[in-house]
């Protein structure tokens, strides 16, 4: 079977590419989600979402032998959007294995793998893929350790793409964050910048239970320039992306480009903006969520999976939980429509939040 690979994935190679390839011909330097103002970086000093993924990956098979990466076609092909290109010529086939097409069995392997001591990254290609192995996910890695009375961890990193935006049709566009979120004995991630690309995997890595780990597909061309200085990351925490006083914009994973960007029209208009990144997804931090709207007295919450059951109604019920009486307008949620996500390309934009869905949903909440 060829035909799963998704439309828009990186052509098949004819030879050996670099260790440094991207696997996209024409990669698109996007301006960086957590830069405001000031200089851009020099551009030798920029890496992409991608760059840092495959870095983080190398660094974590360098450094520990238990480290193994599996998965469709991350070896030979160098994975569908290039992340894992070069990885099987640094450390050969048995650290960074293909596997046949059955998501239940190799994840199985996986879960297998860590419970002898291995730690293995387990890449699947397209979010829809991981439901083909759900069964291994809900009912063995999130519960061996209670089901075991604690003598069992499954130190487990499954990594996968998710999101829409690239024309890959309503079977590889999903964003089911939210079903891995509600999921006890999981942590659920969702690396937004370049920073948390090359550095939370290292602690996924070193957490004792499963970690989901969901790197939206219009993030991998997503450039920016590494601080030097910052060497870790936390998966506990959300974090204070941009500081204003008016109103709360509340994202993560391929909405937060999007969600700064509404910021800097809205700060044209005089409107104030926070905005915070909720990273990690499960557990969600509620302090910080609270926090900024004790600060900005509104909420806006921007997410890209559908309206209903979606995480934006969980952050929203939190917030009216704990916080009802720091609002001074109703909490809105942007999301994408409930529809199957579209092929054609201004159908399927106009079906996932733009900037100026996240702009008219302030001017509600603060008119």
């Amino acid at each position: 079977m060829t035909g799963r690979k998704p439309t828009g994935a990186v052509p098949k190679r004819a030879g050996k590419r670099s260790k440094g390839a991207t696997g996209n011909k024409r990669e698109v330097k996007a301006a960086p989600a957590s830069r405001e103002n000031g200089s851009e970086p020099d551009e030798e000093a920029r890496t992409t979402y991608r760059e840092a993924m495959r870095e983080a990956m190398r660094e974590a098979m360098r450094s520990d032998d238990r480290v193994f990466l599996m998965g469709e076609d991350v070896a030979a092909y160098g994975g569908c959007f290039g992340v894992s290109l070069g990885l099987l010529e640094e450390f050969g086939p048995d650290r960074v294995r293909d596997t046949p097409l059955s998501e239940s069995a190799f994840v199985g392997a996986g879960i297998g793998a860590a419970i002898a001591g291995m730690r293995p990254i387990v890449e699947i290609m397209t979010v829809n893929f991981s439901l083909l192995a759900m069964d291994q996910i809900l009912n063995t890695a999130a519960a061996i350790q209670h089901m075991s009375g604690g003598q069992i961890r499954v130190p487990l990193v499954i990594r996968t793409t998710t999101g829409a935006g690239r024309q890959l049709g309503a079977q590889h566009s999903h964003s089911l964050e939210v079903w891995y979120a509600h999921i006890p004995g999981l942590r659920a991630i969702a690396p937004a910048t370049v920073e948390d690309a090359r550095h939370m995997l290292a602690a996924a890595l070193a957490c004792q239970d499963p970690v989901v780990v969901f790197e939206h597909t219009g993030l991998y061309n997503l450039a920016d320039a590494l601080d030097p200085d910052r060497t870790a990351v936390d998966i506990d925490s959300a974090r204070l992306r941009r500081s204003g006083t008016d109103v709360s914009l509340i994202t993560y994973g391929g909405c937060l480009p999007r969600t700064m960007a509404a910021a800097q029209t809205l700060a044209a208009e005089g409107i104030s903006a926070d905005v915070l990144d909720l990273r990690t997804l499960r557990p969600l931090d509620t302090t910080e969520i609270l926090a900024t709207v004790a600060r900005t007295h509104r909420a806006v919450v921007v997410e890209e999976c559908w309206r209903s059951g979606g995480l934006a109604a969980e952050v929203a019920a939190r917030i009216a939980e704990s916080a009802f009486y720091e609002l001074d307008a109703p909490i809105e949620r942007v999301c994408t429509a409930e529809v199957p996500i579209p092929y054609a390309h201004q159908l399927e934009q106009a079906a996932i939040p733009q900037v100026e869905d996240v702009v008219a949903a302030v001017h509600r909440a603060v008119s």
